[in-house]
């Protein structure tokens, strides 16, 4: 797969009644630019200037040129209008989420985000998470790193999956499935390169996909290393945050997953991916034990997976709690390759000052990075949660693990909030939901950033859709969790998704729930506890 050969992107504006009358250079916030310059042929009121935008591999330009007029020659502007207002018309239909008083701006920004989501809803390439189609001058962002407007912070085609995810995760809950096809597209166009890595550099199967991909497949050349030792192993990124980092592919074979249990999609498409994926950490790990030993397996019986990475923070980790989360829940979810799934190790735990916590790795040798993998068996593995066993083994793990204590931040894609909602920990979700999605820096309030990336922050963003969708709506097999996250004075409405496809409406006022509505009607079997409200 190679996306860059021949790729050509750009367009024509036109207009009625328009006389050119030269050039001119300048130079507008930070940036030099040249400018054709037009004026009316007779004074008007009211002028209509069109774009039409195209971008192709084409292999010749009078290719692209004719594929662009086609593009033109199909614009129908009343009808085109007619049609986009009526697909923004469906989509608030199909969720909201709806405050006042405390969660009034919250909500609002819940809303407004979720509309830049909207605006790259069916693109062939994802919503990057650093900015999406909405950067601007970035002088406006960081005066040190003012080049053109097209510029952010990890920019180029590549993707990082760990702030990726959080952009896509929170379109199940809102309904939004048809829009994760880019992501999907994304990594499923490159399997090809993936195995391929595994094979030249191993020689056995599977995919292996980098945290930090290019859009071919293959890791972003700045962290692969210009600089590597010959010696050192080809496979691997010669980078102290990214070496061994590779499970982060799983939350997208998850998803996919996901898709299928929510709204009944058609995931077959993606399967050759799912177990490719899967294949990789079998083979990869038993082909690292095997060079230490005579066995490829631990005396349970089980894979060794190290040497491995809890994020960017816990690296050279034996047995990664993260890890070992995410190839359960994913094995688990697709039901298939049951002798890989008696493989997988148990989740690691510590006592920390007498208390029983999730440990991010049975051991590490070293922490590079302020992510907590630690709590990922909550989110978005839900091992642990609400209505789950070993709820307050988990709640230990964000109360008291001195990480995680550490690390804890609303900024960017920290994931606290997140984690405190899936908790049932209603006053800390609240909090930082408050923090989180209060108003950005900028004119248009989710405009957030730039955090850890850049502005608009998208993962910023993402994390906070998340987060008040579990304060509000969970899901623990057939059991539904109304507000168990939710504080009973911050009234609100909602309408949000489930697995099954099965859609709740919901409103909280002074306390009591009422107007509640749940589609398919024979999904509303109420019984109420103190804490939380359930269906």
């Amino acid at each position: 797969m190679n996306p860059l050969a021949n790729l050509t992107f750009g367009g024509k504006l036109w207009g009625d009644n328009l006389v050119y009358t030269g050039m001119q250079e300048d130079t507008y916030a930070g940036t030099d630019y040249r400018a054709w310059v037009f004026r009316t042929r007779k004074p008007v009121r009211r002028e209509h200037i069109r774009i039409a935008l195209h971008t192709e591999q084409a292999e010749t330009m009078a290719q692209w040129q004719e594929n662009l007029h086609q593009t033109i020659t199909r614009i129908q502007s009343a009808k085109d209008k007619k049609q986009s207002r009526a697909w923004w018309h469906d989509f608030w239909q199909r969720s909201y989420i709806k405050g006042s008083g405390a969660a009034e701006e919250i909500t609002r920004n819940y809303t407004l985000f979720r509309y830049m989501l909207g605006c790259n809803a069916y693109s062939n390439v994802p919503t990057k998470f650093n900015g999406g189609l909405f950067t601007f001058d970035p002088c406006y962002v960081d005066e040190k790193q003012s080049f053109t407007p097209d510029y952010r912070k990890w920019g180029g085609g590549t993707m990082t999956a760990q702030n990726q995810r959080l952009i896509y995760w929170p379109m199940l809950k809102s309904g939004d499935v048809d829009m994760m096809t880019a992501q999907f597209d994304f990594y499923h166009c490159m399997l090809g390169n993936a195995e391929l890595r595994s094979e030249v550099y191993w020689g056995h199967r599977g995919a292996c996909f980098a945290e930090q991909l290019e859009n071919f497949g293959l890791p972003n050349p700045a962290e692969y290393g210009f600089k590597r030792p010959d010696w050192f192993d080809k496979g691997l990124e010669y980078n102290a945050w990214l070496e061994y980092e590779w499970d982060t592919v799983l939350e997208f074979c998850q998803m996919i997953l996901e898709t299928a249990r929510y709204q009944g999609a058609d995931i077959s498409k993606y399967i050759p991916m799912i177990e490719s994926c899967l294949t990789f950490f079998d083979e990869h790990y038993r082909y690292r034990a095997s060079r230490r030993g005579r066995k490829d397996l631990d005396g349970d019986g089980h894979l060794v997976l190290y040497p491995g990475s809890a994020c960017e923070t816990y690296k050279m980790t034996n047995n990664a709690s993260s890890t070992i989360a995410a190839l359960k829940t994913v094995l688990e979810t697709y039901g298939k390759k049951n002798e890989m799934l008696e493989t997988i190790p148990p989740i690691p735990f510590r006592i920390v000052e007498g208390k029983e916590m999730i440990s991010p790795a049975k051991t590490w040798e070293r922490v590079n990075n302020v992510e907590t993998p630690q709590l990922y068996p909550v989110y978005p593995w839900r091992t642990y949660g609400v209505g789950k066993e070993g709820l307050d083994i988990a709640r230990n793990t964000y109360w008291y693990d001195p990480d995680a204590v550490k690390f804890r931040s609303h900024i960017g894609w920290k994931q606290d909030n997140i984690w405190a909602a899936c908790l049932g920990l209603t006053d800390e979700a609240a909090r930082l939901a408050l923090l989180k999605l209060n108003n950005g820096p900028h004119r248009f309030p989710a405009f957030w950033g730039p955090g850890f990336d850049w502005t608009p922050d998208h993962n910023h963003g993402g994390s906070g859709m998340i987060g008040l969708q579990e304060m509000l709506l969970q899901t623990n097999g057939e059991q539904i969790y109304l507000f168990p996250a939710w504080p009973p004075d911050w009234d609100v409405g909602f309408k949000l998704h489930a697995p099954g496809l099965t859609i709740v409406e919901a409103e909280l006022k002074g306390g009591k729930v009422i107007n509640l509505k749940v589609t398919p009607e024979n999904r509303k079997k109420r019984h109420y506890n103190n804490d939380p409200i359930t269906i």
